[in-house]
């Protein structure tokens, strides 16, 4: 199994339009072979003092694949391309973490 996290970083007050594209897209990437979760997360309320925020305009991307090569069909899949190609002016930054269980 393969853990990705991904930071993605909106220019300001985009993130909401970027988190709508991600939303559409969702569907696609689940019926993907190999996909065992994909989803998006924000900063939680209520934890003041006790977390590290990313911020208002940053979301992250938690992932769980099966297969090295599942991720790899993942990031070449159309419907990735469309949303990269969608959200790409809207983005300040992104950081992509995979990583291997232990």
């Amino acid at each position: 199994m393969i853990h990705v996290i991904a930071l993605i970083a909106a220019k300001p007050g985009q993130r909401d339009t970027v988190l709508e594209a991600f939303r559409a897209n969702v569907a696609a990437v689940r019926a993907e072979e190999g996909c065992i979760e994909y989803g998006a997360a924000v900063d939680a309320e209520g934890l003041e003092g006790f977390q590290t925020r990313f911020g208002p305009d940053t979301f992250v991307v938690i992932e769980k694949w099966a297969s090295v090569d599942a991720l790899k069909a993942h990031a070449a899949a159309p419907h990735m391309a469309a949303y990269a190609a969608k959200t790409r002016p809207l983005i300040a930054s992104r950081v992509i973490h995979v990583l291997s269980p232990t």
